[in-house]
């Protein structure tokens, strides 16, 4: 049936690289500078400079651009951190986030571990990898690498691995945007709008405004963080009123209109097509209309990343044989193409009940890239969209409710193992939901038995490996996850999660069987020492705080047990009602358990309660749809990585200060 296609939101496998399109474009129509107006080259990176804040500083003075808009640009980018040198999701390297589209992420494949399958339904069509390549850039394609090369004579290499060589280049490229806009290399930074709109790399008038204003909101408001080197940086707040009007020289095209969208983000419409496949069989593609929150409750918000470039993920969007998304999130300016109107169903997380009672957001970028990272300016632009989506849909800014792919249970037995496990652990939901304006916060006594899961993102350097073998070692980055072991000691097996494989789990990257993440709420079962027992899975799952800091913060919450009386109760993939419920033209969902179990003595946190509810949306039609609604109550509970359902009648929910201390 078409209400129970599952595809795990699988990406044609061939070898591709960023179709970004560079700031080359929007200098495009200017003259290049003369000689006279470049500023001077550097022979060499000022290697000796301690800080990255002096870094900034020497950089700033050398290319006569004010230290404040070239502290702003890099915050936006790259929060001022080089992560290693490795790049980010769409190839941009260092604090500047210079762009090398060509090689970075070329020929890079979606591995699995053999936990998913790679393909979904393979009756239903997908792009062939000829289609979707991007191993030749087109021509016009300007990497920004290169042109901070050409203006510093720096070689690439250096200015990909080295800070002081990559924000020199950064600031030569900002100084050499400004000169083509025929503005002076001016001390004040209200003179520099056009600069950072060019070097945003948009080509939309509205994303590169967007992006613009984003760095003087930052320059007025002030920023202070410590990077990866272990200094502080800091930006005093200052006031500036920016001249806006430097953005029509750069005769950008104009955003396409009809977005659901805060006006802010300028998000294009580039709507995913809805049309009938095959009349005569009554298959259509590639989303369904419904009337939310009418006839349904929007419930969740699912965070993916995309497995593909931003040219290809627009080319499957706009597939009618392909899935859907409500949204698409560009890595390199944070720009937000809208393509499923929010009423309507997208075809995104691979079970039917989450994609009724969600909208999906796609975040360009790779899983099978280990270590590389997101931009701060696509945090900054989905957080703002997530906030007014949860707003305007009443959606709980929780991770009970923003849920990443990997959180979305399996439909049946058979289809949990092939769930995907995007974004994956490099995903910093702690920063995330600060830009959400909900941090996560200490609730209760330290002796708390509900907590929620929460890591220090940059020094929880987890071990994961990205390649086919242990031996493929991910680069060293921070992450979001914990792992979790069968018992107190460093040498222990991992968790192993039966609907995966019958063998403990890996410390591959894509398997998330032994993983909780930031910002999900666990009952304690145990502590001994610096350890610490969960729930998970059915099983004592333990991890080790690190010395001085705890990797957890005391919760409030309600949370279920098993029944009194009952050997054990089973869980869902799903929260759909009883079979009497159904009209007679409607075929029943059948009540299929999963391979999972609460069993006696074991306690898990309730994210929501539902009653159960299924939408039929055979016909292309919208009046054949309809909304069956039954009588059983159901609880979320967060069982293992991913939310399940247990049924009310099976459990009993209390508060979680009413829980007994777990022994020391």
């Amino acid at each position: 049936m078409k209400e129970e296609y599952v595809t795990p939101h699988s990406r044609p496998r061939g070898t591709a690289t960023t179709a970004m399109i560079t700031t080359a474009l929007l200098i495009g129509t200017f003259a290049p500078a003369t000689a006279q107006d470049r500023p001077p080259q550097h022979s060499r990176a000022a290697s000796d400079t301690t800080t990255r804040a002096s870094l900034f500083h020497s950089a700033s003075e050398h290319h006569k651009v004010p230290e404040p808009v070239l502290l702003a640009v890099s915050y936006l980018e790259s929060r001022w951190d080089h992560h290693g040198g490795t790049p980010s999701m769409d190839a941009g390297y260092g604090p500047m986030h210079l762009t090398d589209a060509r090689g970075a992420l070329a020929g890079t494949p979606h591995h699995s571990d053999g936990d998913e399958d790679p393909r979904g339904d393979a009756s239903r069509p997908t792009l062939s990898p000829d289609a979707v390549t991007e191993n030749n850039p087109s021509p016009e394609v300007l990497q920004t690498l290169d042109k901070a090369a050409d203006l510093t004579g720096l070689p690439t290499g250096l200015l990909k691995t080295d800070p002081a060589a990559n924000i020199e280049g950064g600031a030569a490229l900002l100084a050499a945007y400004q000169v083509a806009t025929g503005a002076p290399l001016s001390s004040d930074p209200a003179q520099w709008y056009g600069a950072v709109a060019a070097y945003s790399g948009a080509t939309e008038s509205g994303t590169a405004r967007r992006f613009a204003d984003d760095v003087f909101t930052l320059i007025n408001s002030g920023q202070s963080r410590r990077t990866d080197d272990g200094t502080v940086v800091t930006l005093a707040p200052l006031t500036v009123e920016p001249a806006t009007g430097q953005l029509d020289k750069l005769a950008l095209k104009t955003t396409a209109p009809g977005a659901e969208c805060p006006r802010e983000l300028a998000c294009e419409w580039l709507p995913a097509p809805y049309q009938m496949l095959t009349e005569t069989a009554g298959d259509f593609g590639n989303h369904d209309l419904s009337d939310r929150p009418g006839n349904q409750a929007i419930d969740y918000i699912v965070i993916h990343d995309t497995e593909a470039t931003w040219k290809t993920t627009l080319q499957l969007v706009q597939d009618p044989t392909y899935v859907s998304w409500h949204y698409s999130l560009r890595s390199a300016d944070g720009h937000i193409a809208n393509h499923v109107r929010a009423k309507d169903v997208g075809w995104h997380a691979g079970n039917w009940y989450v994609n009724s009672k969600s909208i999906g957001l796609e975040h360009e970028g790779f899983l099978a890239q280990g270590g590389q990272w997101y931009t701060e300016a696509m945090y900054r632009t989905s957080a703002r969209l997530v906030r007014y989506l949860a707003k305007r849909y009443a959606i709980p800014l929780d991770r009970a409710h923003i849920i990443g792919h990997d959180n979305v249970p399996g439909t049946v037995p058979a289809n949990v193992a092939g769930m995907h496990q995007d974004p994956g652990p490099y995903w910093d939901w702690d920063h995330y939901f600060d830009l959400l304006g909900k941090p996560f916060k200490a609730q209760g006594p330290a002796t708390s038995q509900l907590v929620t899961i929460h890591p220090d993102y940059g020094s929880n350097n987890e071990p994961y490996y990205c390649g086919a073998t242990p031996a493929d070692l991910c680069p060293v980055h921070g992450s979001a996850s914990i792992t979790l072991r069968t018992e107190p000691r460093d040498d222990a097996p991992l968790i192993t999660d039966i609907g995966i494989r019958p063998s403990p789990g890996s410390w591959s990257v894509y398997n998330h069987a032994a993983r909780v993440s930031t910002g999900q709420r666990y009952v304690v079962a145990e502590r001994r020492g610096a350890w610490t027992a969960l729930w998970y899975l059915g099983q004592k799952g333990w991890f080790k705080d690190d010395a001085g800091r705890g990797k957890t913060l005391p919760a409030k919450g309600l949370v279920a047990q098993l029944r009194p009386g009952l050997d054990s109760a089973p869980l869902y993939g799903r929260a759909y009602p009883e079979a009497e419920a159904y009209p007679s033209d409607i075929p029943v969902q059948p009540l299929v358990p999963l391979q999972y179990t609460l069993l006696p003595g074991q306690s898990y946190s309730v994210g929501q309660s539902v009653n159960g509810e299924y939408y039929h949306s055979k016909t292309f039609e919208l009046a054949g749809h309809t909304v069956v609604r039954g009588s059983i109550r159901y609880h979320q509970v967060q069982y293992g990585h991913r939310i399940m359902f247990v049924r009310a009648d099976d459990v009993l929910v209390r508060s979680s200060e009413r829980l007994p201390r777990a022994l020391d």
